[in-house]
């Protein structure tokens, strides 16, 4: 193909628009570029061509006999364009499965047994979207979710991945010489808190604790918690199957319990997924632990 003789693309896509809308404002609008510089790449095109193709009509624009016949012919092959990138884009897309869940499920659970999965199926890309917060799956066009609840939250139709003890703990050298008898003590310490939740609140709240004062919390990702607490930085609340080393080891104390009162579980974003959704999901049900 002879690139020299052809217009310039902005040219006949500024015509296309025009050849749509009849308007320049209306052109300019889809094109994102002002009416004048619409004008501009129409007179360019038309010295190319060596042809009048837009004339006046009223208050907006018509196009002359050899405009039409151009406008055909170039509405078909941008259409082409649009259906090839279109197609590329959507098998490349199938083949990707977009995955919200938080930080610290992602890097405590879920990183860790990606590895076999992958073995499994090489043909699936995983993209994960770590984060606190409950994400639209439809806004975000987010595959699959897996989300947490508490026991008694838990909707009735929910695919279970995993149930957990929740503990609160802290490393010891924080505690020194301040007992901890009553869940209104911690009061008294700093608390981290994963981003974009609101868990300390909620446990002095399903404690009954006696709340003279706010909580002091400092809020951060939540796989960075586990560090800091295992400095002595703060308390938290957390999963006890992500900490049981540093438990048997004697790094962190375990304050307060709370046995299988939360469940990790599937939310897909359709009924019935792509097979790449699918697959991921059969794998994440058959794994534990």
């Amino acid at each position: 193909m002879d690139w020299q003789k052809l217009p310039s693309l902005s040219s006949l896509r500024a015509f296309t628009a025009v050849a749509e809308h009849l308007s320049y404002s209306a052109a300019g609008r889809a094109l994102n570029v002002t009416p004048a510089a619409i004008m501009q790449q129409i007179r360019a095109l038309e010295a190319h061509v060596g042809q009048s193709l837009v004339k006046r009509s009223g208050r907006g624009v018509a196009l002359s006999r050899d405009g039409k016949v151009l406008a055909n012919n170039l509405t078909a092959a941008f259409s082409q364009i649009q259906s090839g990138v279109e197609n590329l884009r959507t098998a490349s897309l199938s083949k990707h499965v977009q995955v919200t869940t938080s930080p610290a499920f992602a890097m405590k659970w879920l990183m860790p047994k990606l590895g076999a999965f992958h073995n499994q199926h090489p043909e699936v890309n995983l993209m994960l979207n770590p984060t606190g917060q409950v994400v639209s799956l439809d806004q975000a066009e987010i595959d699959l979710a897996i989300r947490y609840n508490f026991h008694t939250d838990l909707p009735e139709d929910a695919d279970i991945l995993l149930e957990v003890d929740l503990v609160v703990v802290a490393n010891p050298s924080l505690l020194a010489g301040n007992p901890v008898e009553r869940p209104s003590d911690l009061l008294h310490f700093p608390w981290l808190q994963e981003l974009g939740t609101n868990e300390v609140s909620d446990w002095f709240r399903r404690h009954n604790a006696t709340i003279d004062r706010p909580p002091m919390i400092t809020h951060m990702p939540g796989n960075l918690i586990m560090d800091a607490v295992t400095r002595g930085d703060g308390v938290t609340y957390t999963v006890r199957q992500w900490i049981e080393r540093e438990l048997s080891s004697g790094e962190l104390v375990e304050l307060f319990a709370d046995p299988r009162c939360g469940v990790f579980h599937i939310v897909p974003r359709e009924r019935s997924p792509r097979e790449p959704v699918a697959s991921f999901i059969r794998w994440l049900q058959k794994q534990t632990g």
